[in-house]
């Protein structure tokens, strides 16, 4: 836990190469310190006699986003805002509104996917079609949240006709994973490649034959050590805490890319066995 913010420290650092007008600012706040925390943005510009966009350029002058933020800073001086970061990446603060939330969360979920197209193969993508293609079974790994697109890419796989099949208890998939044979792939989901329960289920599919492919957000994990092709979702650049939850959404992309991969290494196939499953589940559609 970082030392929490003081202002009036902060304003006294810039105040000779503040503006006229931001300096009105500086002052008024230095006259009223106590008083700050309770105004709106157009409160202290009309108390200081300036504009709002004065007021919020101010704010960024001293290292906040904006008014918002410094205004939460003075009604909790004691607090480091900085320390409060359960969505690590993810831009979410305490100051924050409501309806601030799916701007971020879309912000968020673009920042992962534009993370993963950089860094995902092409040649490992292409080597893992090739595998499941050839699979007589595809045997998923995943725990806790990682179970999201390891049941998506379940589900995906099997409208294929592939024989697919994943546990969701870790004992079941390393028992699984020991009657795996050569003919075999098991592909694993971790965020951080070091999930224990999920290594092991992988290094056991590995010597018993089977070929394995991991999907993971780091290089130089026990994963990853364990897998003939890694598809990356990222550079593993922001901490586990909160990124591992969100993970799922540039994890459940490279599952629809092994599926769309899929489709077209044989198109009049896969779109054959697409019908067909289709046909099996179409009394399933509620009509009213």
């Amino acid at each position: 836990m970082g030392v929490p913010v003081d202002v009036r420290q902060r304003i006294s650092n810039i105040y000779s190469a503040l503006r006229p007008a931001e300096k009105a600012v500086a002052s008024y706040i230095r006259d009223h310190y106590d008083d700050i925390a309770s105004l709106t943005v157009s409160d202290l510009a009309q108390a200081a006699d300036v504009s709002q966009p004065t007021v919020i350029r101010f704010a960024r002058k001293l290292g906040f986003n904006g008014y918002r933020e410094m205004r939460y800073v003075l009604k909790h001086p004691t607090e480091n805002p900085q320390s409060f970061d359960p969505l690590e990446g993810f831009d979410l603060h305490p100051w924050d509104k409501i309806d601030d939330v799916p701007a971020k969360a879309v912000a968020g979920a673009k920042s992962m996917l534009d993370d993963m197209l950089e860094s995902l193969s092409s040649k490992e993508y292409r080597k893992a079609i090739g595998l499941l293609n050839k699979a007589r079974i595809i045997d998923i790994y995943g725990v806790e949240n990682s179970i999201v697109p390891a049941n998506d890419l379940l589900t995906k796989l099997t409208y294929l006709g592939l024989q697919c099949r994943m546990h969701t208890d870790a004992y079941l998939q390393q028992i699984s994973a020991g009657h795996l044979t050569d003919e075999d792939v098991a592909i694993a989901f971790s965020y951080s490649g070091s999930s224990e329960d999920t290594v092991k289920a992988i290094r056991l599919a590995r010597n018993q034959g089977a070929k394995t492919i991991a999907i993971t957000n780091a290089t130089g994990t026990p994963l990853g050590n364990w897998a003939d092709v890694c598809l990356y979702a990222g550079h593993g650049e922001r901490t586990i805490y909160g990124n591992a939850i969100f993970s799922r959404v540039s994890h459940i992309a490279i599952v629809d890319m092994l599926y769309m991969g899929l489709i077209l290494s044989n198109y009049a196939d896969y779109s054959a066995k697409l019908d067909e499953s289709g046909r099996y589940i179409r009394d399933k559609v509620f009509h009213g």
